[in-house]
């Protein structure tokens, strides 16, 4: 690379540390999984409460749909057999003014076995829309009323 090609693509990565550094964002995935029975997966955390859609934050280098894909794995041994379907991009106020959640609804999956409990997910399952668990959070039935139940859609999560 010529001399100012280096210094140029130096300066702009060192922009955009100091950027990320002094304006950090963060994006995160969730994924509303529903078997053929119209059950959804909900996985309660050991380490906060109530039921959520499973998912988490995206990691450097990888893209909304591989970190869907690893979180369904790792949080439902859920494997995906076609591409979920993004849903919308929601900026989640709770957590703060840079944090964006990616949804997805996916329908075609196959679950290796039932998720066990461990050290990170205290209980996995599905849930028919009718008997949802009592702590289910506020923002997982929000995102379920508006797949299922046609309620306007919130820009926020």
């Amino acid at each position: 690379m010529s001399e100012p090609g280096w210094r140029t693509l130096l300066t702009t990565r060192l922009v955009v540390l100091a950027g990320m550094a002094m304006r950090p964002m963060t994006l995160g995935v969730r994924g509303l999984v529903v078997d053929a029975e119209r059950r959804v997966l909900l996985v309660r955390h050991t380490y906060i409460s109530g039921f959520y859609l499973p998912g988490g934050g995206v990691e450097p280098g990888e893209t909304l749909e591989q970190a869907l894909a690893r979180e369904l794995a790792e949080e439902g041994n859920i494997h995906l057999d076609e591409p979920a379907e993004l849903r919308g991009v929601y900026l989640n106020r709770r957590i703060s003014k840079r944090d964006h959640v990616a949804f997805f609804v996916a329908r075609a999956f196959r679950q290796s076995a039932p998720r066990p409990p461990d050290h990170e997910i205290a209980e996995a399952g599905f849930f028919s829309l009718d008997a949802l668990p009592s702590d289910t959070t506020a923002a997982t039935r929000a995102r379920i009323a508006e797949v299922f139940g046609g309620a306007p859609i919130s820009p926020y999560w």
